[in-house]
Parts: C-alpha cells; sequence; structure tokens
C-alpha cells in the first residue's frame, strides 16, 4: 500500500545519493519534496511538520554535510524518523506492542470501530492467533445486535479458526450480552475472551454510550481500535473520536495489502498516541501480523524486510519437504516435481510482488516487474505446464520432444514458447544444483540454522535455486551471519 510514497521517497533519495557532498539548499530542496509526497500520501499535516522540522534539524547537521557518504546519511535520519512516527523510537518499548495476558484470566480483548471496518474478522483472526502462537484458549463474543447476520458471522468464522463462540440468544442486549460473555468464559475456563462490538457508519453519542457502558462490565485489558486502512484521513478523525472516549490500548490496522496511499498507518502511532499493535495483510484468516515499525520503515525506503521474509518461509514451508529437496539438491539432483514445489511454496509466501517487496534492493526489479504484467499468474500458469506433463516426463524432461510440448501446451492452455521457458529454467537451477555439488554441497546453510537448512530461503528448499546463506567457515558459497542486518542476526541466534 505505499507503493507510490516509496517510489516519490526512492526519487529522491536516488538524487542525494549521486551527490559527492550537499548543501543546506540541497537538504531544504529534499525535505520539501519528502513534504509534498507525504502529504500527498494523506498523511495528517501535524505529522507531516513534525517529521520534517525532525529530519531537517538532524539532516542540515555539520556530522551529516560534512559526512563521506551524506546522501545514505540523511536516507538514515528519514529512516531513523519514520521508524520512531509509525511506533518505533528508541523511548518505545516492543512490549507495548504485544498484547498483555498477565491479567486475571479471562483477560478481556475488547474490539472498537466503525462498521465496515472489519472487526468481526480480524476477531476470528486474533482468535485464531491467540491459539495457535500463544497456546490459549480463547472465546469469541459478538456484541453486534444492529447489523444483520453480525453474530451469525462470527460463529461461522469461530467455527472455521476452530474457536469457541458465544451461543446467540436472539433479542438479548450488548451489556447483557458481555455479561454472560464474562460468566461463559469464566465456566469454560477460557484465557481470552474477545468482544466484538458493533460499529455505526460514524461516530456519534449512542454508539461511544454503548462502548462505555460494555467497558464497564467487561473491564477490559485490550482496548483495540480497528482502522480500515483504505479510508485514508477519515481513519485518523474516527481514532481520534474514539480515543476521547474509550480507553484504547492499541491500534489495528486492516487491508494493509490495499492499494491506499498509506497516510493513516503513518498518522495513528501519532494521533492516538497508542502503539499500533497488529495489521491484516489479506482476506485469509492467517493474514494478520504484528505491526513492526522498523520492518515497515525498511518497506517504505526500499530498504526490504529479509527478516519477515525469513519468518514467512519457515511459517509456510514444510520442514520434512525442505529436507528431501535439500538431500536431492546437494547430490546434483534436480526435476521438475521439485521446480514445481519451489513454485507453490513462492505463492505461499506471498507471490512474487511480495517477496520482491522483501527483498533489500528489488524495488526498482518490482516496478519492472509490473511493467512487464509479470505477476503471480506466472506461477500459476508455470505450475499448469508442469501438471500436464506425465510423470516419467517430469522425472526426465529430456523425453519432452517437439511433439510432447504440443500436448503439454494445449493441457495446460499455454503456448510452446512457455513450456519451453519452463524447461529452460529448469535446467539453469539443475546446473546451478550440479555446481553447488562441486563446491562442497549445501552445508553452508545448515550450518547457520542448525539443521539442513531454512526451508524456502536457498538451499533447504532453495527460492528459485538460489545457493542461501552460509556460515564462517563453511563450504560451498554463503554469506558471513555478521554481514546480515541485526535483526536478522538476533533472529537466527534463536533458531
Amino acid at each position: 500500500m505505499f507503493d507510490t510514497l516509496s517510489d516519490r521517497l526512492g526519487n529522491v533519495f536516488d538524487r542525494l545519493k549521486g551527490r559527492g557532498a550537499l548543501s543546506e539548499n540541497d537538504v531544504r530542496e529534499a525535505m520539501r519534496e519528502i513534504r509534498i509526497a507525504l502529504l500527498e500520501a494523506d498523511v495528517a499535516l501535524p505529522v507531516v511538520r513534525r517529521f520534517i522540522d525532525t529530519v531537517t534539524e538532524k539532516a542540515i547537521g555539520s556530522e551529516v554535510l560534512k559526512s563521506v557518504t551524506p546522501g545514505q546519511q540523511v536516507v538514515k535520519i528519514v529512516d531513523d524518523e519514520l521508524t520512531a512516527m509509525l511506533g518505533g523510537g528508541e523511548d518505545a518499548d516492543p512490549a507495548d506492542r504485544e498484547l498483555n495476558f498477565a491479567a486475571k484470566p479471562p483477560v478481556v480483548i475488547m474490539m472498537v470501530g466503525l462498521q465496515g471496518s472489519g472487526k468481526t474478522t480480524t476477531t476470528a483472526k486474533l482468535g485464531k492467533l491467540i491459539r495457535e502462537k500463544h497456546g490459549k484458549k480463547a472465546l469469541m463474543a459478538s456484541l453486534d445486535v444492529n447489523r444483520p447476520a453480525a453474530q451469525e458471522q462470527l460463529k461461522v468464522l469461530g467455527e472455521q479458526v476452530e474457536v469457541a463462540t458465544l451461543p446467540i440468544i436472539e433479542g438479548q442486549q450488548p451489556v447483557d450480552i458481555a455479561r454472560r460473555a464474562m460468566e461463559s468464559a469464566k465456566l469454560q475456563a477460557a484465557d481470552v475472551l474477545l468482544l466484538d462490538t458493533a460499529g455505526r457508519l460514524h461516530v456519534d453519542e449512542a454508539l461511544m454510550a454503548e462502548m462505555k457502558a460494555i467497558a464497564s462490565v467487561s473491564a477490559p485489558t485490550e482496548v483495540l481500535l480497528v482502522v480500515d486502512s483504505l479510508t485514508g484521513q477519515d481513519a485518523v478523525n474516527v481514532a481520534q473520536s474514539f480515543t476521547g472516549e474509550v480507553p484504547l490500548t492499541g491500534v489495528v490496522l486492516t487491508r494493509m495489502d490495499g492499494d491506499a496511499r498509506g497516510g493513516a498507518a503513518l498518522s495513528m502511532r501519532y494521533v492516538t498516541g497508542k502503539p499500533i499493535k497488529f495489521a491484516g495483510t489479506g482476506e485469509k484468516l492467517d493474514a494478520i501480523e504484528a505491526f513492526d515499525p522498523k520492518r515497515v520503515a525498511g518497506r517504505i525506503l526500499g530498504m526490504g524486510d529479509v527478516v519477515s521474509l525469513v519468518e514467512k518461509a519457515a511459517e509456510t514451508i514444510k520442514q520434512d519437504e525442505a529436507e528431501a529437496l535439500a538431500k536431492k539438491m546437494a547430490k546434483g539432483q534436480f526435476d521438475l516435481e521439485d521446480l514445481r514445489m519451489q513454485l507453490k511454496q513462492m505463492q505461499n509466501m506471498g507471490g512474487l510482488g511480495m517477496l520482491a517487496g522483501m527483498l533489500p534492493g528489488m524495488k526498482k526489479a518490482k516496478a519492472a516487474m509490473a511493467a512487464s504484467n509479470m505477476d503471480d499468474k506466472v506461477l500459476v500458469h508455470m505450475d499448469a505446464i508442469i501438471g500436464s506433463m506425465t510423470p516419467k516426463e517430469r522425472k526426465n524432461p529430456a523425453l519432452l520432444n517437439a511433439k510432447r510440448k504440443k500436448r503439454v501446451a494445449a493441457g495446460s492452455g499455454t503456448q510452446v514458447q512457455e513450456v519451453n521457458k519452463v524447461l529452460k529454467m529448469h535446467q539453469e537451477m539443475s546446473r546451478a544444483m550440479k555446481q553447488i555439488k562441486k563446491m562442497g554441497g549445501l552445508k553452508g546453510l545448515g550450518a547457520l540454522f542448525g539443521g539442513s537448512g531454512m526451508p524456502g530461503m536457498g538451499s533447504g528448499g532453495g527460492m528459485g535455486g538460489m545457493p542461501g546463506l552460509g556460515a564462517p567457515g563453511a563450504k560451498g558459497p554463503g554469506v558471513d551471519p555478521s554481514t546480515l542486518p541485526p535483526d536478522l542476526q538476533e533472529m537466527l541466534k534463536k533458531k
């Protein structure tokens, strides 16, 4: 959702980096362009003013203008301040962005926000996250008696995420439902109670009175404001209204995968004074992630997000499949079935666009992909091509003569040229695997991760056959972990 802003900032930084020295006028001109870019991205005016003033003050300091790489210094300052704007400054406590389970069970999490912001779906996503990641028993209750089928919707979602929901009693009012939910949560020994409250098309006195009454009855530990990122500046106004009436503890931004200009996300922390705790990244019920200011700032500035990419790989790729493939690769073996598995891994991790957006320095490559209409349909077409082959052909691509290629193309709804491209990709990856074998195998990545390698990221499953990351002293191609970003180094130590 930050693509437009990211492009604008990238153009400014490219010009700064291209100069050997910077004057104060250069910096102020760059700040003017950044100010316009932020305003066009729908960032609230007070937030823009504070951001530009802070960055300008630091950027025109002598330690920057006299630096060997002044352009890069300015980028670092913008990165630091952008991170602080999102709630990740030096004085911020990362624990504030986590759910507080320290209270006596059941810990009550109250979801508030306008109608259509995604409260019900987000409630189900959090229920799933709490059950799977935190290992806690949760109960969900819908207090929305205004929207038709709202309570039924939460019940259906609860069945999908395997989280219990409070039985529906027709005609019962929100405050009474909250009381019954509290009693039921205690009887069921639930660790967490999620209250999905009603919304309105706009903030009004009746809505706020209802929120206060529910909060009085349930004494929530967490009050999370759910805001639709696509609403732009209006989201900031909504946040201000709720902040003055309800004891908010955090914000959840939904539709972060959309094509909005991103101003709501950048303004929310400053306007509410509360941390952004989660971001909804898709329609699926597992498409929610903890909000990390540093990583989001990195994506906006085109610096990538390697840590999230590694975490996503660990979550989506099966260890046994990765280990089996790693053994085959170590022997220099790589057939079309293996390539097909690679393509499915890429789809599970979000597709080409998502991966390119998380890799440092890939912003221009991502733009080139978009310009050439190269999207995730490419992965689907390639999978269809391989799926149209016989098991023998997948194991031995040399069998694919002209006649067989025509059959495969017809079966997959593609052209023979596309079949040839898939075969060429496989040949190149097979050649790379054989080369790795000659250079000492795949021990480097295994040594780094304490096993056969991180599945999906190079040797242990490979991302498109990339060799991956190595360890100091390991045989074969590799990168010294000490050269990796601090966040990634820290995560690897925990593995």
